[in-house]
């Protein structure tokens, strides 16, 4: 009579691998997905968009002291800079620091204020984002904005230093556009 033979069982695959060796191929993959992840996020900050935090009220109420924004700093290649765009620049008389302002004049506007009240090519603009309490009674001579340049304006008048003080803007100085408010949540929504 024949004994039977006996096969021995394998045992399932990857049952006598180490646990350290198995989640090797797992740590890879996350590390390489996150190297992934970091290099489309620093592409998308260094020439896209860039988050910003405002400091100071000189845009109030349309953008609050500590707000925090995105600025799109590649729009201008494709679009031109427009009258009423919040935009980011260097402050002109002190280049590491950086403004953040609303075109009122671009290049051969004439630009005057009489009494708060701003006159682009003689004709008053209305500026519905600039309440009451925010304007102010202060004048300023006509100007003609050079060639490559802006005449830029904050929203909270009384509190604001802008062109009224520094003058009118290089373009090489604008480096983006604001459009979208990220923080505090209330203020989630594009900038207008």
């Amino acid at each position: 009579m024949r004994e039977p033979v006996r096969v021995p069982q394998s045992e399932p695959r990857g049952a006598n691998i180490a646990p350290s060796r198995r989640a090797a191929p797992v740590l890879a993959v996350w590390a390489r997905d996150l190297i992934i992840s970091l290099a489309i996020s620093a592409f998308i900050i260094i020439f896209l968009y860039q988050p910003v935090k405002v400091e100071g009220t000189s845009m109030m109420p349309s953008l609050d002291d500590q707000e925090r924004i995105f600025v799109n700093k590649f729009v201008y290649r494709w679009e031109p800079i427009e009258h009423g765009d919040i935009v980011v620049f260097r402050y002109p008389r002190d280049p590491s620091k950086s403004y953040i302002k609303r075109v009122i004049g671009v290049a051969g506007d004439r630009i005057r204020i009489d009494a708060g009240q701003v006159f682009v090519n003689d004709a008053p603009i209305e500026e519905d984002y600039v309440p009451a309490m925010y304007a102010d009674e202060r004048s300023y001579p006509e100007t003609v904005v050079p060639a490559f340049s802006y005449f830029m304006l904050g929203d909270h008048r009384s509190m604001s230093n802008d062109s009224r003080d520094f003058g009118p803007v290089k373009e090489g100085y604008i480096y983006g556009k604001a459009v979208f408010g990220y923080w505090p949540m209330e203020k989630l929504g594009r900038l207008r």
